[in-house]
């Protein structure tokens, strides 16, 4: 590389922090009426009473929630005058509402269908292949339960006794183009809950109409009342339909750092190193810590899933509210960690408003911020694509990608 001053790109993605329903949103229907006055922040705001996030609110964040049906955003958290970061919200071109196309689309390959969903439960055929393809490998498997759509918190109460006491492992979906597996941590093994869930993700590619993800959901506990979630949850991503902007970065022989579960969204490609993080905390420590390195330039792009896993699907807005005041205590130290020539992108992949009827994400507009020290900012308005965001990682770093979208910057 030159010795010109290293370009950097932080990228936060705020895992679900939507800010008001598209106008397609009636078509999203695993609720009567859709996803129709959906709105993540606004609500988490209206019915908490309030947020005391300062640096978010300085950097616009509040600002994004002015709309046709907010002219005033929410005077509970008001917008400002003159934020630090340009700011404006984007529409999902992709037909979805998932992690996968949100992030796929943000960095340049929109995906121009619905990724496949099971609203009435997974197949009773898939589930005996799965079985099939498990033992086909010499691996000891009785036997599945569930196939049913459900939350994740609530199957492992309903079937968590059950799998402990038979050795079979839960499968499950959701309103996502999912194949969720759960089983106990020490009992059924983590190792062995991770290698089924690979003989999963090939046997799913071999189908026509591809499932997104494969999701190993372990946890522990003695009994219902005890059972809970670990932080080793794995996924096993479908790859995405084109090279994304990652793709481009690392062929030019800059870095891409994946943060969390980013790599495993997009199945390895276009990644150069992985750093582990088990939660919104951590990887914010992560990415500031990169932030304060100076040997690499290009990508670290970091996932802040817990606003989703922890707050969004399981309708808790009194603890999503609190996840984004703990997000707003770090910002200043990532800030005071850039360089001048440093370009910080904020964003949320879709919405999971936690006010909302079921326990799905919700077919949102997601925010935008674009910070940089020393530029001034501006109202960047709706924006027609996520893809925005790949034409501006490209035209920052000098890439030789064509997302046919248009920069930010």
């Amino acid at each position: 590389m030159s010795k010109l001053p290293k370009k950097r790109v932080f990228w936060v993605m705020i895992d679900s922090v939507g800010v008001g329903y598209m106008p397609d949103a009636q078509k999203f229907t695993q609720v009567p009426g859709g996803d129709v006055g959906a709105n993540t922040l606004y609500h988490i705001i209206e019915i908490t009473g309030g947020l005391e996030a300062p640096y978010l609110q300085r950097l616009g964040l509040a600002n994004t929630l002015v709309s046709k049906d907010h002219p005033e955003g929410n005077l509970q958290w008001k917008p400002i005058d003159s934020p630090l970061a340009s700011f404006g919200r984007m529409a999902e071109m992709s037909v979805g509402k998932d992690t996968p196309s949100g992030h796929w689309e943000m960095a340049g390959c929109v995906v121009p269908y619905q990724m496949c969903v099971y609203p009435q439960g997974l197949p009773q055929e898939m589930l005996d292949k799965f079985v099939s393809c498990v033992r086909s490998k010499g691996i000891d498997l009785p036997g599945v339960i569930g196939g049913q759509p459900a939350s994740g918190t609530e199957i492992i109460k309903e079937l968590g006794e059950e799998s402990l006491q038979t050795g079979k492992p839960i499968i499950y979906t959701s309103g996502d183009s999912v194949f969720q597996i759960a089983a106990h941590e020490e009992v059924f093994g983590l190792e062995k809950l991770y290698e089924i869930c690979v003989i999963a993700r090939e046997m799913l590619n071999e189908y026509e109409d591809k499932i997104g993800r494969v999701i190993a959901r372990p946890f522990v506990g003695d009994n219902s009342q005890t059972f809970t979630r670990t932080p080793h949850r794995r996924d096993y991503s479908v790859k995405p339909l084109k090279p994304t902007v990652l793709d481009a970065a690392k062929v030019a022989g800059f870095d891409v750092i994946s943060i969390g579960k980013i790599a495993d969204i997009f199945a390895n490609e276009g990644i150069t190193e992985k750093v582990i993080s088990k939660s919104n905390t951590q990887g914010m420590e992560e990415i500031t810590a990169l932030a304060k390195q100076e040997d690499w330039q290009g990508i670290a792009f970091v996932n802040l899933s817990e606003f989703d896993t922890l707050y969004g699907h399981r309708r808790n807005p009194q603890g999503y509210r609190k996840a984004l005041e703990d997000l707003d205590r770090q910002i200043p130290a990532l800030l005071s960690s850039l360089k001048e020539e440093d370009l910080l992108i904020m964003a949320a992949d879709h919405g999971c408003d936690p006010t909302f009827a079921g326990f799905n994400h919700t077919r949102e507009y997601v925010p935008v911020l674009v910070y940089q020290k020393g530029r001034e900012s501006r109202d960047l308005g709706t924006r027609k694509s996520f893809a925005d965001v790949a034409a501006t990682v490209s035209n920052f770093l000098g890439l030789n990608y064509e997302s046919q979208a248009e920069s930010l910057l």
